[in-house]
């Protein structure tokens, strides 16, 4: 995994383009799960939410990594 990507002349850390892509993910999976009903069977929807972002992001990283 490279630790920076030039992005228009500058240099980004990878990290902040996964944490970019876990957050638009996350959201994706939020509407998600709000439509379908899922935060009827949740006890703390807030923790529920972070809980699911630390997955995503997690997820993301890790498949980074391995490619």
């Amino acid at each position: 995994m490279p630790r920076e990507i030039a992005l228009f002349d500058a240099l980004v850390p990878t990290l902040l383009l996964v944490f970019v892509a876990a957050m638009l993910l996350q959201v994706m999976l939020d509407r998600l799960c709000a439509y379908l009903g899922v935060y009827r069977f949740v006890w703390h929807p807030g923790l529920f939410r972070v809980a699911m972002f630390v997955c995503v992001f997690g997820g993301l990283a890790l498949f980074l990594k391995v490619t």
